[in-house]
């Protein structure tokens, strides 16, 4: 790429547009050129709006400190200094639909970490390794928009990046039933153990929202484009429990499968170890070289061993075993931040660059 495309970020501030600052810090596409917030933080330098509230283990990149907060309200403004923009914020669903359709009617494309447009029936919700193909339903979706180059495109929520890979993994066999324990870190809720001291040795058995997300993402993400729409797959059926455990970064996922057809457990591990799509064979900037591997260590994997696995865009499977209910369960982890917010965000634009549905204006 000649020049690197100019790169908005709305919800700059909070902690989800943080890891995208950090994550875009000498990235070879893309410059983050305007950074945007509430009201309360615009006309404010990005150092000043953020204070003492800059929550990465990273320093914040020199280039970003001095850039002055746009309000995010202000979508032409932010829209016009753009080629595309990454949306974290933090407002109400409504207002969330609202806002992302905005900026995508400047012909400004929105790269999506939020929940709000994740049902819209013409709006791709991708995690690129398994169903980047979903991304031509963006077609339909400018017909309806009237714009020629923007559009929203998601990522799923964070809570199905470790259990949702081995069903596209093992496809072949025909997942028939799922159940999963999902086990949250707190970084997903935008808190440090600073913010939410009451989590330090706790666990709270509910996240709210995140079961219906956790046993209904899946199966867009699984499902296929049907006249100009995401239809959802119709298998596996998962039930799950999330819960809240006293950890910054990492979501563990205790997960029990049935299949159509009961494979041998070294066809499961070959089938996660070969797995790969669009970013690996493009050599996507931010595509983890093996995006899932299998750990034969029966304590593995741990978060605090782990969770860093390919700079956070890999996933962690091990204890594959049989079972006395199910045809085998196993556990899960990876990044919540990282590959299941930004920065899949990122990946996702990556593909979308890749594919030619974002260029420069």
């Amino acid at each position: 790429m000649d020049k690197k495309l100019r790169v908005g970020i709305l919800g700059a501030t909070g902690m989800v547009g943080q890891r995208f600052i950090s994550l875009l810090e000498n990235h070879p596409w893309f410059e983050v050129s305007a950074v945007a917030a509430s009201l309360r933080s615009a006309g404010k330098t990005y150092e000043e709006a953020v204070g003492g509230r800059w929550k990465m283990k990273k320093p914040m990149p020199e280039a970003v400190k001095k850039l002055v907060v746009l309000n995010v309200n202000e979508v032409e403004k932010v829209a016009a200094s753009v080629d595309f923009v990454f949306s974290a914020v933090d407002m109400t669903k409504d207002e969330i639909r609202a806002i992302e359709e905005a900026y995508a009617r400047t012909e400004t494309p929105v790269v999506s970490n939020n929940g709000a447009h994740r049902w819209t029936p013409d709006v791709p919700m991708v995690i690129p390794e398994i169903n980047s193909g979903h991304f031509d339903v963006i077609h339909a979706q400018k017909k309806r928009l009237g714009t020629k180059r923007g559009f929203i495109a998601v990522k799923p929520n964070c809570s199905i990046q470790s259990y949702a890979p081995c069903l596209a993994a093992w496809k072949e066999f025909g997942p028939k039933e799922v159940a999963a324990t999902t086990y949250q870190a707190i970084s997903g809720a935008g808190k440090t153990f600073k913010d939410w001291p009451e989590m330090v040795e706790n666990i709270i058995p509910y996240i709210g929202g995140e079961e219906e997300k956790s046993e209904q993402e899946p199966l867009r993400v699984l499902g296929h484009i049907e006249n100009g729409q995401i239809v959802k797959a119709e298998l596996p059926k998962i039930t799950c429990q999330c819960i809240r455990v006293p950890v910054l970064d990492g979501h563990t996922a205790a997960v029990f499968i049935n299949f159509e057809r009961k494979p041998a457990k070294e066809e499961l591990i070959q089938k996660l170890m070969e797995f790969k799509g669009f970013p690996q064979e493009e050599k996507l900037p931010s595509a983890p070289k093996q995006f899932i591997r299998y750990l034969k260590e029966d304590n593995r994997p741990q978060v605090s061993l782990d969770v860093d696995y390919e700079n956070g865009m890999g996933i962690s499977i091990g204890r594959l075993r049989e079972d006395t209910i199910f045809d085998y369960k196993f556990v899960g982890l990876s990044h919540n931040t990282v590959r299941g917010a930004a920065g899949g965000a990122v990946l996702c634009a990556e593909a979308l660059t890749a594919k030619g549905y974002i260029w420069a204006k």
